[in-house]
């Protein structure tokens, strides 16, 4: 059975059962079409893999007359940030993200440096299931320009920011686990530029992962006793393609992704105040730090894509997902974990304070995550179930159910790639996240029968 994910956001596979260079190629002749003959950047995450996709990427690409920028490795943010930065009609990042070693894929990004949208990520799949290609002649063949300090103008934008200066005076010393992905390429000396003395762990863009890539507690325990043998200030752990941060305080403590948003937002809205936007399935401290700074707060659905939208439509200064995930318009319209360690720096140098009492001090809750085996021809029927139990929480519709209560809030939805709910709770205390997430859990798996 071939394993590929295919959506609006892009594609991912295991390659050579499913990701196959046939498949890769069309995939870009369909953005190259879109692109219409214009500039494309290419950039990909360290994944042994990589090579031969950027050879099938590039081919579709030539074959419908694109101009291609090759970035070699680099970070998904610095792809972003170079589509607007070179005025380019798209870009591909070629990366599976937090999947594992067998798995690679394509992340396409329209001219505003930003994931597609909606509608632009239904243009692509028409183009793709129609092979409806704009192959063009012999003569008219693009060409491919190799790009030197790909991440020069990303770091430029991020140390903006900042006072650098600031920063630099706190000497902090950091240890970065980038894993073997993208960010080891740039990423150590972009915090060397802010007076960080840097402990690297995975310092090779090679693909080869030290630990399971996803940024969780559990996959960084390496991390946290590095931190506390170094006697650091902080702990930094990226995923494959270094736009997810995941934190580790001074005593090797994991603060996790979803303190990565608040802290950032903690910093910019004491500064900056103005609408912040966040998905549906991302703590609510965030929402608690927009009220302290009487900033607006939005909820979208659940995806970068939606998340950037909202934002534009809002007129949002900061945004971002519970994954780790900070956007920042002054940047881009993507997720930066170069953003994030910028704001996590400036604001423990502002202040004088430790990353721990910094966290601390933030409003404290417990989120509780799971899944059930759901036929997608099923979820309304548990929407509504769960929308009955728990008639005295105020409901959100449209990307499945959220409820909410003062302190604590529950989200049912379907999964984008495979027959199951997910099911999130979270509240103040652990027990009751659990209890809510074990309750709502129960409900869906009666109405589903």
């Amino acid at each position: 059975m071939s394993e590929r994910i295919l959506s609006i956001s892009g594609l991912r596979g295991v390659v050579g059962n499913g990701l196959t260079p046939d498949y890769l190629t069309r995939f870009a002749a369909a953005v190259g079409t879109i692109a219409n003959q214009g500039t494309v950047v290419l950039s990909r995450d360290g994944r042994g893999s990589g090579e031969m996709v950027r050879h099938a990427v590039i081919g579709g690409l030539l074959a419908t007359g694109c101009r291609v920028i090759d970035a070699g490795i680099a970070t998904t943010p610095t792809c972003g940030v170079l589509v607007t930065h070179l005025k380019a009609a798209g870009g591909i990042q070629i990366t599976a993200s937090h999947n594992p070693i067998p798995w690679n894929g394509l992340k396409p990004f329209s001219s505003e440096g930003s994931v597609y949208n909606q509608e632009q990520g239904e243009k692509l799949l028409s183009v793709l299931n129609n092979e409806d290609f704009n192959y063009v002649s012999w003569d008219q063949l693009g060409a491919v320009e190799t790009l030197e300090d790909a991440a020069g103008p990303h770091v430029a934008r991020v140390l903006e920011l900042i006072d650098r200066d600031q920063i630099k005076q706190r000497k902090f010393k950091v240890v970065l686990d980038c894993n073997h992905g993208s960010g080891a390429v740039s990423t150590p000396r972009f915090l060397e530029s802010l007076g960080c003395e840097v402990i690297v762990l995975g310092g090779t863009a090679d693909g080869n992962f030290s630990h399971t890539p996803e940024p969780l507690k559990e996959n960084l325990t390496g991390l946290s006793e590095a931190v506390v043998k170094e006697g650091a200030d902080a702990g930094f752990a990226q995923d494959p393609d270094a736009d997810r941060l995941a934190i580790v305080d001074e005593t090797g403590r994991y603060i996790g992704e979803e303190l990565t948003l608040a802290l950032a937002a903690d910093y910019v809205l004491a500064r900056t105040p103005g609408p912040v936007v966040v998905n549906g399935s991302t703590s609510r401290v965030t929402a608690d730090i927009a009220a302290k700074y009487n900033c607006p707060f939005f909820r979208s659905y659940v995806g970068e894509a939606h998340v950037c939208a909202k934002m534009k439509q809002e007129s949002a200064i900061l945004g971002g997902e519970g994954n780790g995930g900070v956007i920042d318009p002054k940047v881009g319209y993507v997720r930066d974990s170069y953003v994030s360690m910028a704001y996590v720096l400036a604001g423990l140098a502002s202040s004088g304070q430790t990353l721990s009492r910094w966290a601390d001090s933030l409003p404290q809750y417990r989120i509780v995550k799971n899944k059930i085996t759901c036929p997608r021809e099923k979820v309304q029927d548990a929407c509504k179930a769960l929308e009955s139990h728990f008639d005295s929480a105020s409901a959100s519709q449209g990307d499945g159910l959220r409820l909410d209560w003062d302190d604590r809030w529950v989200q049912v939805r379907a999964s984008n790639t495979e027959p199951i709910i997910r099911v999130i709770a979270e509240a103040p205390e652990n027990e009751t996240a659990e209890s809510l997430c074990e309750s709502a859990m129960q409900i869906v798996a009666d109405a589903v029968k």
